[in-house]
């Protein structure tokens, strides 16, 4: 089997990847932090993890142990409840399940772990973390808040690739997000403020307060995942600092062990090539898409069609374009229904071999979505031609079916459309009926009727297709 090749951003190049021990991979994501509904750019990173988990699965044949947070702690949740004038937990449950509900709608597997920080055994780990890293000499105390020192740790910078003579040693910050290669001690738990939820835990030297926001992850990866190194962190790319390079000084100066032996990151999604900006008001979530007309499968395959390194511009321009491909697919393979012909045909055979040969190909090589897209398009056009040709026979059908599926293990946007399609924007009985209201009216001949009936569905989502006496409906 080729090799599954991924670039590691921690050494800046491409590698083999192999699994760990019993052909387990064990992957972190960095989740949502729950102040607000999770909008398009976020998505982006999760469905493309989504992917390299189902590479690992169904191309790889691995075990996945899989864990995406949800950062529910932080400067930015504490201020949305307070403004809100809600409690911690209340404030970042919608927002919880708003995410599982986008998550849903645009196909995400479900993962193993979704732990949240204020999970009574997360903030015990934070707090057991912490006091690992007094004992090692990383921390100091001051206006009982506990910082991390970068001073104690050599390596501090290596995934930013920070320049070491650039930090600025004795400065500290106490928000949980800084300028860019500001690089200053940090936060690791926030003397207790009126008004902000607090925890202690006097038993490790923990005393009345709350956690930063990069003690959350580095703990939570650690206690669900176990012993570092782990196989893969992953996230977005504005993550890399200081978060993920918080995380790795955290983790390693704790354990003094390497966390993770891969770090992969999803670049931005811009829209109309502008950065994504609530000023700009084009932080466009599920919903909003949703609003326009557009369905989360076309989103989902909008975003799996440039390389996850890539930046990636969003136009309702690209999503409708998007739409058209994905209908291209299901058009064919509701095509091969048609196929009525008796026996098989070996260069069918062999263009499906070489198509799945490319696929595989593609997805093992840094996870190449657009080539292994275009690989199910280049089969598309020659076994459309096949069909035109009577050179497909139903034989053939079900090998070709088999080969669309597995593709579909990997990217998931088939099966969702799928999913979609079954449920319609208005009952499928009252489809039913008007179908045959539709259809008596053409016996008797009332044309006008029956346009009327078409063209009143059409409006509401749902086009008919008329086609060897019978009539089909599909979502417009």
């Amino acid at each position: 089997m080729t090799a599954m090749r991924l670039y590691n951003t921690l050494t800046r190049s491409e590698e083999d990847f192999t699994p760990g021990a019993d052909r387990t991979v064990r992957i972190y994501t960095c989740g949502l932090t729950t102040y607000a509904r999770g909008h398009i750019g976020n998505f982006r990173t999760f469905i493309c993890v989504d992917v390299l988990r189902r590479t690992l699965k169904y191309l790889r044949g691995y075990r996945v142990h899989h864990v995406i947070n949800f950062t529910d702690v932080d400067d930015r949740t504490i201020a949305g409840a307070q403004k809100a004038g809600m409690d911690l937990r209340a404030y970042t449950d919608q927002y919880i399940a708003a995410f599982r509900e986008d998550a849903q709608a645009l196909g995400l597997e479900q993962v193993e772990e979704n732990p949240r920080a204020t999970d009574q055994a997360n903030l015990r780990a934070m707090a057991e973390m912490i006091s690992a890293l007094d004992a090692h000499g990383h921390t100091y105390r001051s206006d009982g808040s506990i910082y991390f020192k970068i001073s104690t740790l050599p390596g501090y910078g290596k995934l930013a690739r920070l320049d070491a003579e650039g930090m600025k040693p004795g400065a500290r910050v106490d928000s949980d997000s800084y300028a860019k290669e500001d690089a200053r001690d940090f936060v690791l738990w926030k003397g207790h403020r009126e008004g902000e939820p607090s925890w202690e835990f006097p038993d490790v030297g923990v005393t009345p307060g709350r956690p930063g926001w990069h003690i959350e992850c580095s703990a939570m990866a650690l206690r669900l995942l176990g012993e570092p190194p782990i196989d893969i962190h992953a996230g977005g790319i504005d993550l890399i600092f200081p978060h993920h390079e918080n995380e790795i000084a955290q983790s390693e100066g704790a354990t003094g062990k390497p966390f993770s032996r891969f770090w992969v990151h999803v670049e931005y999604l811009i829209v109309d090539e502008q950065k994504m900006s609530k000023s700009l008001g084009n932080t466009y979530t599920i919903p909003d898409v949703v609003a326009k007309g557009y369905r989360p499968s076309a989103v989902r395959y909008l975003l799996l069609s440039a390389h996850y390194r890539k930046q990636l511009n969003f136009t309702w321009a690209s999503l409708g374009q998007a739409e058209e491909a994905l209908r291209r697919l299901t058009d064919f393979l509701a095509r091969l229904d048609t196929v009525t012909r008796d026996g098989t045909h070996p260069a069918t055979a062999s263009r499906v071999e070489e198509a799945r040969r490319a696929f595989a190909e593609a997805m093992q090589d840094d996870l190449n979505t657009a080539a292994a897209l275009g690989s199910m398009f280049e089969l598309v056009r020659a076994l459309n031609s096949a069909i035109d040709g009577g050179e497909l026979g139903r034989g053939d059908v079900p090998g070709i079916r088999a080969a669309f599926d597995d593709f579909d293990r990997v990217l998931g946007v088939l099966s969702l459309r799928q999913a979609e399609d079954e449920q319609p924007p208005i009952p499928v009985e009252e489809i039913g009926r008007q179908i045959e209201e539709r259809l008596a009216a053409r016996r008797r001949r009332d044309f006008a009727t029956a346009d009327r009936i078409r063209d009143e569905l059409a409006a509401r989502g749902v086009l008919l297709e008329d086609s060897s006496g019978t009539t089909r409906w599909k979502r417009k």
